[in-house]
């Protein structure tokens, strides 16, 4: 965990890898810092060392946050931890987001090529639908399923921070991802 771009003041924070089964954020953001000298974005590439969906306490970083919905759940890969913001990888990204106070938040994750959002006032919608169209994957204000403990709650829906989670397709190779992200990577920029 660490955090690249800029640490002045960055608008914008981008985060890949919260499941460690999802490695398309990490390489996608590490592509595109080989290129890009950025004025408003913070990065952090790869929040979650492990290969599997959950850390290396078996829990899943995404139910994690000290919401009002958090709940002790069954020890599974949706396991939320034995407490709210019990594992260093959540008190990290809290404190980031307490530190830096971005105005939007976008997080990738994989496989279900949608554009998911939590927070935010209806002038976000425009960045909402511009990246539906730059993708060309529908927007979903829900993912379907409860996600109690979610980091989506906890900086969309109780802080009002635009959460952006981007679900990127798994069955392609990370190349072809690579054209769109990163106009998605340079609209957040351009904010």
């Amino acid at each position: 965990m660490f955090l690249r771009g800029n640490t002045k003041n960055p608008r914008v924070l981008i985060i890949g890898v919260f499941h460690g089964d999802e490695p398309q954020g990490e390489l996608l953001i590490n592509e595109y810092l080989l290129t890009k000298d950025l004025t408003n974005v913070l990065f952090v590439p790869r929040l979650n060392n492990c290969n599997t969906r959950v850390n290396q306490n078996g829990v899943d970083l995404n139910r994690n946050y000290p919401t009002k919905n958090w709940e002790l759940g069954q020890r599974n890969e949706y396991f939320g931890g034995e407490f709210p913001a019990s594992e260093e990888e959540t008190r990290f990204i809290i404190n980031t987001v307490e530190k830096y106070n971005p105005q939007i938040i976008l997080s990738l994750h994989a496989p279900y090529k949608v554009v998911n959002y939590d927070g935010g006032s209806k002038c976000d919608l425009d960045i909402i639908e511009r990246i539906s169209q730059i993708m060309d994957y529908p927007i979903e204000k829900s993912i379907g399923y409860p996600t109690p403990g979610s980091f989506g709650t906890w900086a969309g829906i109780e802080r009002d921070i635009l959460t952006i989670t981007l679900e990127l397709e798994e069955d392609i190779d990370v190349k072809e991802l690579k054209p769109k992200v990163f106009k998605v990577f340079e609209l957040l920029e351009g904010i």
